[in-house]
């Protein structure tokens, strides 16, 4: 039943924060949307920061790495998927006094990202660790640059179509790169 409780909280203030930005939603608020009362959200979180916290940790931790990729950009729109179906909540944790955490959760997802590249792309070959970080730094930089650049754009283009446009453009730019790092050893 815990576990039940906990999920609703969650779903609920995904659905408030989708509707209002993060100052504007109270305790009282998430609990009254999921049928509880105040004492049952406050066994299952400190507060709405650490609410929020974990639904990022959650979402960083469940990535998904498709055991058949054709591309790097099945690794992207698996990474982008909870952004898109999330966009004004995104943009309203972008927007408050949380930015930070929404910066970490930015972050993680990222790192994860490109190491379930590089390790799909270079399953065949060992790269040191001092190729292997550049390559990740490179990478996590460009993917964290187009999720900022979206939102500073107030999210008018369509995130997804973009970073497809852009794999087709640099088809090969990550294989090669695996590639450069083995001569690199």
């Amino acid at each position: 039943m815990k576990s039940n409780t906990k999920y609703s909280i969650k779903v609920s203030f995904m659905k408030l924060l989708n509707q209002k930005p993060l100052s504007k939603i109270t305790v009282k608020e998430i609990v009254s949307e999921c049928g509880i009362n105040r004492n049952s959200f406050y066994y299952h979180f400190k507060d709405i920061p650490n609410l929020l916290e974990e639904i990022f940790i959650e979402q960083a931790d469940s990535i998904l790495q498709p055991e058949h990729a054709d591309n790097i950009y099945d690794y992207l729109t698996g990474t982008i998927r909870f952004a898109l179906d999330n966009e004004s909540a995104m943009m309203h944790i972008y927007n408050s006094t949380n930015r930070e955490m929404f910066e970490r959760y930015r972050e993680r997802m990222a790192e994860r990202t490109v190491n379930a590249c590089i390790d799909y792309y270079a399953v065949d070959c060992v790269l040191s660790k001092e190729n292997r970080d550049a390559v990740l730094v490179y990478y996590k930089s460009l993917l964290t640059g187009f999720v900022i650049d979206w939102l500073n754009c107030g999210r008018r283009y369509d995130l997804s179509d973009k970073l497809r446009r852009i794999c087709v453009i640099f088809d090969g730019t990550f294989e090669n790169a695996m590639r450069n790092c083995i001569q690199l050893n």
